[in-house]
């Protein structure tokens, strides 16, 4: 009799054999991973390459390396100063072409009704060197405290119709200093004495546009 294996069936009738097991479905974040290749970080990351080559581009032209003085309007300041102040604001007016306006800065910013008011305005002059000007009716200003200091005096000198104190600081700059009520002016800087005098004669009373 022949040989009909398990359950009397014969060999070439067996059952075929069980298909393997699907695999698992990947999770959601072993899918996010999966896609998280190098290639996509660089796709994702390119256009805020080209956004910050842009804005390189941008400020590069902008800036002129032969000239690095930036100029600033000293308008809002002196405004800002005239209305707080408790004295007739001075300040130096219709500067000959040449002269550029670097910096200022007034204590009316953060001073309260009645607080002393001094306003500084820093110019680069068609020498290329510093002048300065001061005028403050506080107490202990380091912008005038800091030149004025161990200066030495040089005399008078007569400017734009008004008598000034001709000083020499410590650092060897000429210093332009005189009292116009309860206000102390001055000017001073590295630049030349003739540009500091048409600097202080330049000084005449703050009127608003």
């Amino acid at each position: 009799m022949p040989d009909t294996g398990p359950r009397g069936q014969r060999p070439d009738q067996q059952p075929p054999p069980d298909p393997p097991a699907a695999a698992p479905a990947p999770s959601a974040a072993a899918s996010r991973a999966a896609k998280f290749t190098s290639a996509n970080m660089v796709r994702s990351l390119l256009p805020l390459t080209v956004l910050m080559l842009v804005i390189v581009w941008v400020t590069s032209i902008r800036q002129n390396p032969e000239d690095p003085v930036r100029d600033v309007d000293p308008g809002p300041s002196i405004a800002l100063a005239a209305e707080r102040a408790g004295y007739p604001l001075l300040v130096p007016q219709q500067l000959p072409s040449g002269w550029r306006t670097t910096s200022v800065r007034t204590s009316a910013v953060s001073g309260g009704p009645g607080d002393p008011v001094t306003l500084e305005i820093g110019w680069l002059t068609p020498a290329e060197e510093y002048a300065g000007y001061v005028i403050s009716d506080g107490r202990g200003v380091d912008a005038l405290d800091d030149v004025l200091d161990g200066a030495t005096g040089d005399g008078t000198t007569r400017l734009g119709g008004v008598t000034w104190d001709r000083r020499t600081t410590e650092r060897g700059e000429t210093a332009l200093t005189r009292t116009e009520g309860p206000a102390t002016l001055l000017v001073t800087g590295s630049a030349p004495d003739e540009e500091l005098e048409t600097l202080a004669a330049a000084v005449a009373p703050y009127r608003a546009p």
